[in-house]
């Protein structure tokens, strides 16, 4: 016998007695069970069934007595407990004060009105902080030390990208010299040796820079971080603020440079843009506004180096409503793996790196933190359909081949969150798992990146998401096979999609007015946008209130 830990006698083994009669014969069950019982009483009985080969005419009979016989003995057993504590506490075995002590302990940490208040984090009190100087004169001060840092990073990356130029085309000229010299002096082998060396100098590059670039975000979100503490602290002992406004300009030289570079970099193409107010809702109608956009999707979260008017004031409506109940929101189209290291991750994580975050973690330790996250869900939903399989082994075919799948990759229609607080107009991005099926022109309304799309406005008005960029055509690049007739087909099934799931938002958050942004490719022609601008209020029914805007 096993002793149980803290109580006053081992755990028991007691049979258990049924009759009954089969036919003319009287048969009598009898099984030794362990107290107190540790299994499901139905289970039990499931087993008793199965192993004895009972009669299904008494399965009701068993149950009830089975059921009966465990609370009877179990309570015998607890009352026995009991006396034996109650003896102890009289006799003096027990220490009396130590007993209402330990009660009191108890008693104090699993309540809730005597739990001591949580103590506000360095987060909290920096975002309080950021919240109240951003929406006072000193704002353009902190707009302008993060414009300057911007530029530090961005010269950093300028010069990083310069020496890993310079160093691949030294290493293709090399490369050039073997290949010439193969056959004559040179073997297959020394090829392959100037090629490792050539991969193992660009490696040792690339992490220095990395190192670098690093260890500057680290020490400007340190250093940012401290200033706006401090310049808090200053501006409530003075009232006067235009001192503080010059402690940090924007030169002018650093404006005209940047301004070169940045018309270099990025060149703006024609913008095509329309406005739509709708209302919606079976009663009470709720206005939303609607916006058809062609450009490209990191258009929305790329900073302009220039420092022009209409980027400044982007930058600031995003930092006024960073701690707000109005959020703006991007769905990016991305594939099943958590990482940054191809196609439009990869550029979106480049982007991201352009300028420090000095409010939230890097791109790279959010993701690291959704691997985790994923890994744990997925390993608790294995254990969970191990768990029913065992109860329905007829079954689960289907549940098995998911088990199967790579438990750190995502599934389609599901999405990940990333936060950022340096982007350009961005604050929250959902990075939306698709696949190549999208690429076909036969998903319906029950595709996964259709309802992927549905969980994300759910997960808007849950979380004061008032802005939500979506792909209109599910797609951030055109291809050959995406013909007119594809790309009108298309829209036509997202447009009517969203509007059904905008229908439902009354219900999610009790009608609060939305702007839902459609964006289309760059590539895609004025009459193939057109053409979609005239779908839209078809489909939404536009109210009389109609906004054109066009700018190129």
């Amino acid at each position: 016998m096993k002793k149980s830990k803290g109580k006053a006698n081992s755990d028991a083994e007691k049979e258990f007695v049924f009759e009954f009669r089969a036919g003319k014969h009287k048969c009598v069950l009898k099984v030794p069970l362990q107290f107190p019982v540790q299994v499901n009483i139905s289970d039990l009985h499931g087993r008793l069934m199965l192993l004895h080969k009972i009669p299904c005419y008494v399965e009701h009979d068993l149950k009830t007595s089975l059921s009966s016989f465990i609370e009877k003995e179990t309570t015998v057993d607890y009352d026995r407990e009991a006396e034996l504590a109650l003896q102890r506490l009289t006799t003096g075995e027990v220490d009396v004060n130590q007993l209402t002590g330990a009660w009191s302990k108890s008693y104090v940490e699993t309540t809730l009105e005597h739990a001591r208040p949580e103590e506000p984090s360095w987060d909290e009190d920096f975002a309080d902080v950021y919240h109240e100087l951003i929406h006072s004169p000193a704002s353009e001060t902190l707009l302008n030390l993060e414009h300057n840092y911007f530029v530090s990073i961005s010269e950093l990356i300028s010069e990083r990208d310069m020496e890993i130029k310079k160093l691949q085309e030294r290493q293709a000229s090399e490369m050039d010299k073997v290949m010439h010299e193969l056959g004559n002096t040179l073997s297959d082998h020394d090829v392959n040796a100037v090629a490792s060396q050539h991969f193992d100098a660009q490696q040792i590059l690339e992490n220095k820079w990395t190192s670098e670039l690093k260890q500057v975000t680290e020490i400007q979100k340190q250093e940012y971080q401290e200033w706006v503490i401090k310049l808090h602290q200053d501006l409530q002992k003075s009232n006067n603020s235009s001192q503080i406004n010059e402690e940090i300009k924007v030169q002018p030289s650093q404006l005209s440079e940047a301004a070169d570079s940045g018309t270099r970099m990025f060149e703006e193409q024609s913008l095509l843009e329309e406005s739509f107010t709708i209302h919606l809702g079976a009663q009470l109608k709720t206005m939303h506004n609607l916006r058809l956009v062609r450009a490209d999707v990191l258009d929305f979260c790329k900073h302009r180096q220039h420092g022009s008017s209409g980027a400044k004031l982007r930058r600031l409506q995003t930092a006024l409503s960073l701690y707000s109940s109005s959020l703006c929101g991007l769905v990016l189209l991305v594939d099943n793996r958590v990482n940054s290291y191809s196609g439009i991750k990869r550029d979106f994580s480049t982007v991201a790196k352009e300028c420090t975050d000095f409010h939230f973690h890097c791109l790279e330790k959010q993701l690291e933190e959704v691997q985790q996250v994923l890994l744990y869900a997925r390993a608790q939903q294995s254990s969970k359909q191990k768990d029913q399989s065992e109860i329905h082994r007829n079954g689960g075919d289907d549940k098995s081949k998911t088990v199967e799948r790579n438990p750190s990759n995502i599934l389609p229609g599901e999405f990940y969150i990333s936060r950022h607080s340096n982007l350009s107009e961005v604050h929250v991005v959902f990075h939306l798992c698709v696949d190549d099926n999208l690429r076909s022109g036969n998903i319906t309304a029950r595709d996964p990146a259709i309802m992927g799309l549905r969980n994300i406005l759910k997960v808007c008005c849950t979380h004061d998401i008032t802005t939500v960029t979506i792909p209109l055509l599910l797609v951030h690049d055109m291809s050959e096979e995406m013909t007119i007739p594809w790309c009108l087909k298309r829209a036509e099934l997202v447009f009517k999609c969203v509007k059904g799931f905008m229908m439902e938002m009354a219900s999610w958050d009790g009608g609060i007015s939305r702007t839902v942004q459609f964006l289309v490719p760059k590539s895609i022609s004025e009459e193939m946008f057109y053409q979609l601008s005239n779908m839209l209020p078809q489909i939404f029914r536009v109210s009389s209130t109609l906004t054109l805007t066009s700018k190129q």
